[in-house]
């Protein structure tokens, strides 16, 4: 299938931060997909969680699990629009690698810790773990992404932390955060592709844990009316394997027609405005949309996840105590930078006494932290503190 004349062509890509020869069989955004794939911050998603920690249970989402799910929404919906299906899956399948131990929790938490070092953002520390954490190159840090990649993985950045992108590198991936221009079409399908996925995940996982009904779910019309359709296909599913293949069917439909509606609302939004290349593409408003009756459906069921599911008491008791354990190792190793592994103590010594030495050595300490699973965090603070938070 050709491209559109606005996808990303890998032929035009706006390079890498060090320029390298190209690949004699695979275009530069399968080379960036396969960086991704083999790099070790890819790896420890399979031990980061959603919404549910890692000693839940072993059948509810992970971090890996999610930017699979992401991908594989992201390639069909690029196929329908003629995107760039290689590079939509690399920006999937990176958009989480900076997210820390225990979900938004853990998020929320380093935040905190780090406000007077310049705050914490989990799209940024991504981009950060592509051009400077991982470590597998002689030749420089990071796994050297094309732009279009990095563009699309630092999907929010507050303008203190674009502006500072820019001094680093003038009309790079922070210069859209300023003039408030529009990333590619792929990384706009990327962020509703990741929407998609969680709303979706998320029903499927609440309901496992017991935490939310397909009862109380009939209050929602995206999910309701197609758990009708198919009580009307299928009478007496619902008594069918405790109601599982009830819900799983329903999810299903419920992603199919959200894709389906983005993919259709999305090529109307591109007849319309008519945009000839990616360039056209970044001046215009967002073309990946949903409908507005789609997008009204899919704001209800994120209200929704959010009383029920993400304010559950459940859940927010092991909040405070996921939170407690991040609070507590940033205080642990920012006085007790040896603790940490060998390659970050050392990154933490080499700053003693060097111009802003305490915010440098703190972003060392949130790097450390931001890339642990949610097992190792909690051993490493039972290690240090002596106390047991999290089973």
């Amino acid at each position: 299938m050709s491209l559109a004349p606005y996808a990303c062509h890998p032929d035009h890509s706006r390079g890498r931060r060090f320029a390298q020869a190209p690949a004699p069989t695979r275009t530069e955004f399968q080379r960036d997909r396969d960086r991704i794939v083999h790099c070790t911050a890819f790896r420890r998603l399979v031990y980061k969680t959603q919404v549910f920690l890692n000693h839940e249970g072993d059948l509810f989402r992970t971090r890996l699990t999610h930017s699979l799910e992401v991908a594989q929404l992201a390639r069909s919906m690029a196929r329908g629009l003629r995107l760039n299906e290689d590079l939509v899956e690399a920006i999937a399948l990176a958009h989480d690698l900076g997210h820390t131990p225990f979900g938004h929790a853990g998020q929320d938490a380093l935040n905190a810790c780090m406000q007077t070092f310049g705050g914490f953002e989990h799209n940024l520390q991504s981009l950060r773990v592509v051009d400077r954490l991982e470590e597998r190159y002689p030749e420089f840090d990071g796994l050297n992404l094309c732009f279009e990649t990095r563009e699309g993985i630092l999907k929010h950045c507050s303008p203190k932390h674009a502006q500072a992108l820019e001094q680093q590198e003038p009309g790079g991936v922070g210069q859209r955060f300023l003039v408030h221009s529009q990333p590619s079409l792929e990384a706009q399908l990327c962020n509703l592709a990741d929407e998609i996925a969680y709303n979706a995940h998320d029903i499927d996982d609440g309901v496992r844990s017991g935490l939310i009904t397909l009862a109380q779910l009939q209050q929602v019309p995206l999910v309701d009316d197609f758990r009708r359709e198919i009580l009307l296909e299928f009478p007496g599913l619902a008594e069918r394997s405790q109601g599982r293949r009830l819900l799983y069917e329903t999810i299903r439909r419920m992603l199919n027609a959200q894709v389906y509606d983005l993919t259709a609302a999305s090529a109307q939004a591109l007849r319309e405005a008519e945009p000839t290349n990616v360039a056209a593409v970044r001046q215009l408003p967002g073309l990946v949309r949903f409908s507005p009756g789609m997008a009204e459906r899919s704001q209800v069921l994120k209200t929704f996840l959010l009383h029920q599911l993400y304010r559950h008491t459940r859940v927010m008791d092991t909040t405070r105590l996921a939170q407690q354990v991040v609070q507590e190792l940033f205080a642990l190793y920012l006085a007790q930078p040896q603790d940490m592994a060998e390659g970050f103590a050392a990154r933490s010594k080499a700053l003693v006494g060097s111009p802003g030495a305490a915010a440098s050595m703190a972003r060392v300490v949130a790097d450390y932290i931001a890339g642990m699973t949610d097992r190792f965090a909690t051993r490493e603070h039972e290690r240090l503190s002596g106390q047991r938070l999290l089973p």
